[in-house]
């Protein structure tokens, strides 16, 4: 008779760099579930423009704005410029069903999310390529969507 157990034994091994993504993707989640999500330091002289998320009363934005910060980030880190800007000179966001206030808490999650990328690169010494970066961002995304789906 099977034991409960058996089917482990049948699991593919999980890469170490997987773990890791899988890990990031968990702790950012878990960042991002309060708002504004932590900040080190707000530099006033290249993130002044930020300063009223964090010195005024502002709802935690919608489900979409997050889906739209995650696209912005996966194009800065493919350097896909060019989507990029066309999508903000467009304001292509606007289609996706944010409106106008929803542009400066974009920005900031784009920004903050490509920031955390980048500190995980650095933090693995280069290893964590932009290719793993945009994989964690894909598992990021499940697991915000899991926590903002109702459940049955």
């Amino acid at each position: 008779m099977p034991s409960r157990w058996d089917h482990l034994f049948d699991l593919k091994p999980v890469t170490l760099m997987e773990h890791l993504l899988e890990e990031v993707a968990r702790l950012l989640a878990k960042d991002l579930q309060q708002w504004p999500p932590p900040v080190q330091e707000l530099d006033l002289d290249t993130g002044g423009s930020f300063a009223p998320l964090f010195t005024e009363p502002r709802p935690r934005p919608s489900p979409a704005v997050y889906t739209e910060a995650l696209r912005l980030t996966r194009w800065e880190l493919s350097h896909e410029t060019d989507a990029y800007d066309e999508y903000m000179r467009n304001k292509r966001y606007l289609e996706h069903g944010l409106g106008p206030d929803d542009r400066l808490p974009l920005l900031f999650l784009s920004r903050w999310l490509t920031e955390q990328m980048a500190g995980l690169g650095e933090a693995t010494e280069g290893r964590v390529k932009r290719k793993h970066m945009r994989e964690c961002l894909d598992k990021l995304e499940s697991k915000l969507r899991l926590v903002t789906e109702p459940r049955a």
